[in-house]
């Protein structure tokens, strides 16, 4: 079994007047990424693998979980991507449990796309900032990864944590 958590990086702050790729992370965004952290840990659910968007949202994202020493994969190609090219990113990786931080629309639709049953939860379809889902493939190795083939186990939004 291979595990992933599908996470969309916490709230930014619009009003610096940054570039997109550069924009921070906002003051709730930042306690809602300490609270995720909080979370994958208290459920037992800490990758030993993580792709992550280059951009400075995802990265700040990342630090404030607090996870400990995980090998990270910073990838360009995960800034603003598409649903194909998430799913090429994560063919592509090694770990046994992997985190995958990345952007909307792409990472809303590659959730949805990637679950056999979509989570019951009102916000699932939505994706908002820092909705996380953990689904679990029946594969051995990534290189298998299909659309419509993973279960949900689990699915969380910051509000639901604060």
């Amino acid at each position: 079994m291979k595990r992933l958590i599908l996470m969309r990086h916490a709230k930014s702050d619009w009003s610096v007047g940054m570039p997109d790729h550069a924009r921070p992370l906002n003051e709730r965004g930042r306690k809602s990424a300490v609270a995720l952290g909080k979370w994958l840990r208290a459920e037992g659910i800490l990758p030993d693998q993580v792709l992550c968007s280059s951009a400075a949202r995802t990265r700040e994202t990342l630090d404030l979980l607090s996870l400990a020493d995980v090998p990270v994969r910073f990838e360009d190609r995960l800034y603003l991507a598409g649903p194909s090219t998430l799913l090429k990113s994560l063919q592509a990786a090694d770990g046994d449990t992997v985190l995958m931080l990345a952007h909307n629309p792409g990472i809303a639709e590659f959730a949805n796309g990637i679950v056999r049953h979509a989570p019951d939860h009102p916000k699932f379809a939505a994706y908002p900032t820092g909705a996380t889902l953990v689904a679990d493939f029946d594969i051995d190795g990534w290189q298998d990864a299909q659309a419509g083939t993973a279960d949900s186990h689990a699915f969380t939004v910051p509000r639901d944590l604060m």
